[in-house]
């Protein structure tokens, strides 16, 4: 994903009207939009494609069994589920619900609430690929040399020649590129994988170089700017 990276839609209806309004909403939120006219053709789409949002035009038996689909698949990061549906039942996987009929000015709302859902799962799952040397120290005061080969919100992904075990603790200290000084990062291992792989999750880090780290990643990770404003 690149700092012009735009959030991808697949809108699964055969209803030309209703196509024209979602269409309408989000353009202006600056998503792009796929369509698939069957609900039980939309999942082999998904599989081809990376949508960050489903918009499903409810028609029963075939969505709920497209929804089941997405929560099933073993991809973690899930798109937005919107249900557009002229029941006020609730749809069991949806997580967020239109009502029919729906106008330019009604859609408004709960797509904005989509986006916002989709800017938050985005900051969370994203990795910037780094590859940076670094001396960490273990709590019994070993020094280790890794390597950090990725970052995100959520943590870091390490590579190193030292056996080290799942809920062990490191630290160390990281220059980002452009950043204006190092921060001081506490680290757990996750999970340990073949030729010293590892995925860890952050423990502590100063209130100041947590500020530094979140400035970094959110430029870094910069979406398409919508029109509107959200």
């Amino acid at each position: 994903m690149t700092s012009e990276m735009a959030f991808e839609c697949l809108f699964v209806s055969s209803d030309p009207e209703l196509f024209r309004i979602i269409a309408g909403i989000l353009r202006e939120l600056s998503v792009s939009i796929d369509v698939c006219l069957r609900a039980s053709k939309a999942f082999d789409m998904l599989q081809k494609g990376n949508a960050d949002l489903v918009v499903i035009d409810w028609e029963g038996a075939d969505s709920s069994e497209l929804v089941q689909q997405i929560w099933q698949d073993h991809r973690s990061k899930k798109p937005t589920l919107v249900a557009i549906s002229s029941s006020d039942t609730p749809l069991p996987g949806a997580h967020i619900m239109v009502r029919k009929p729906i106008t330019l000015d009604s859609g408004v709302k709960p797509f904005k609430a989509a986006y916002q859902r989709m800017l938050m799962d985005y900051r969370k799952h994203v990795r910037h690929a780094l590859m940076l040397p670094v001396s960490a120290t273990t709590e019994d005061g070993k020094e280790v040399a890794v390597t950090v080969t990725d970052i995100g919100d959520g943590g870091v992904g390490l590579s190193g020649r030292e056996n080290l075990t799942v809920g062990e603790v490191l630290t160390f200290r990281l220059l980002l590129p452009g950043a204006p000084r190092e921060v001081l990062v506490h680290v757990r291992v996750l999970w340990t994988r073949d030729y010293g792989r590892m995925g860890c999750e952050y423990v502590r880090i100063p209130p100041v170089d947590l500020l530094i780290l979140h400035d970094w990643l959110k430029a870094k990770g910069q979406v398409k700017r919508p029109r509107m404003a959200i």
